[in-house]
């Protein structure tokens, strides 16, 4: 009996995304501008990249390198097409506008006045396509004296008051580790899209029947800025600046990081009925019955001694211990991850957010899943990051030509 060679196994049918149909140019490279094509990309929408000649983004040749690409590429990059276009150039510029006048969105992180000088402005580019919304993201943003400054996600993380607040008291202020400025402004520049869509929709009239479009102007100092939760109203009140605190939160308490026989742990302890339970589980039943401790302002008066209490416990114990023993008694807490424990944790594969893929080399990466998650219409990876160039033909051969 022989066996009947079977037909290879069709790839599996993905959803295709509440933003299918939504058609995205970008123009941005390395971080912000591109974390905010990814995102709309994850969802479904086409997202034209557009890379200069040569090699193409900084970010493929950015931190570890496989075969000549980062592999931060095979994230930042996926579900994108790419086409190579020297905007220095008469001929880059005409085919910006034409895939500009077919767009519904436009994604840019230039230093301001870099796409008028190009003729690529706003106005140009909506005087032919009035639906157009162009997300410009940029250090200082698109107005005020400080516009036309350098900005990076460094300066504007110490502008936005991020990182006054970081590091321990007394010592110079550190880095989160990530270019979180950049995301921020990514994150901020999509809502911005996403409201602006909704916009368009209601603008639509006879004269306009894609409706009106608008710009969105994000700036990373800004995005950092909107983050800073009680900042600015403390100080206009009561005059109080706030001071880097190490793992602490300032002003709540017990929430910290705490020495274990092994490693650390952070644990949040700061609810009144949390607080009882976790005293009680470090062996102090004396403070959990305490009337002096019985709401958060009298506890952050108290915050050293409590520290101090739950370090004598955490000290003698190793994490799985002190995790498990509260966990067990519903007190937030939960060992300090680096990116080993991220990989193996059941709990970021049981909700999707370890996905596996194959770059166009031949290389097999796991990548972070899609968020937010959505019941009926998810986000999906529908391909791996494009080489440079890749889809020249396919979306510059589509272009009408004047």
């Amino acid at each position: 009996m022989t066996n009947t060679p079977q037909p290879p196994t069709p790839p599996p049918t993905l959803p295709p995304g509440p933003l299918s149909g939504l058609k995205v140019l970008e123009l941005g490279q390395l971080i912000a501008g591109p974390f905010a094509g990814k995102t709309l990309a994850d969802f479904g929408a086409q997202v034209i990249k557009v890379e200069p000649p040569g090699d193409g983004d900084p970010l493929r040749k950015w931190r570890m390198l496989h075969h000549g690409t980062s592999v931060w590429w095979q994230v930042q990059s996926r579900n994108k097409q790419s086409v190579v276009l020297d905007l220095r150039t008469d001929e880059g510029r005409a085919d910006v506008r034409r895939l500009a006048a077919e767009a519904d969105v436009l994604i840019e992180n230039f230093k301001p006045g870099t796409l008028e000088k190009w003729g690529l402005g706003y106005e140009m580019l909506a005087a032919e396509n009035p639906g157009l919304i162009m997300l410009r993201i940029s250090g200082y943003g698109q107005t005020g004296p400080y516009r036309d400054l350098p900005g990076f996600a460094v300066v504007a993380e110490a502008m936005g008051g991020l990182r006054h607040l970081m590091g321990e008291p007394g010592r110079v202020p550190v880095r989160a580790g990530v270019s979180l400025g950049d995301t921020l402004a990514a994150l901020h520049g999509v809502i911005g899209v996403l409201l602006a869509l909704q916009a368009r929709t209601q603008s639509i009239t006879e004269a306009t029947p894609k409706g009106r479009g608008q710009v969105v102007d994000v700036a990373l100092y800004e995005s950092v800025f909107n983050c800073m939760e009680s900042l600015l109203p403390e100080y206009s009140v009561f005059g109080a600046v706030r001071q880097p605190a190490g793992s602490a939160l300032p002003g709540i308490a017990p929430s910290n990081a705490y020495r274990c026989a092994d490693g650390q742990v952070v644990i949040g302890g700061n609810g009144d009925s949390i607080f009882k339970r976790l005293m009680q589980a470090v062996g102090r039943a004396d403070l959990a019955a305490d009337p002096g401790l019985g709401d958060n302002a009298q506890r952050a008066a108290r915050v050293d001694e409590l520290d101090a209490a739950i370090t004598a416990w955490t000290v003698q114990r190793k994490v799985a211990e002190v995790v498990s023993t509260l966990q067990a008694v519903s007190v937030p807490a939960g060992r300090i991850y680096t990116v080993a424990d991220i990989a193996t944790d059941p709990h970021f594969l049981a909700r999707g957010m370890l996905q596996t893929v194959t770059s166009a080399d031949g290389l097999t990466l796991t990548v972070p899943g899609i968020v937010p998650k959505l019941s009926a219409t998810p986000g999906s990876i529908r391909s791996t990051a494009p080489t440079l160039g890749q889809h020249q033909a396919q979306v510059l051969g589509t272009l009408p030509r004047g």
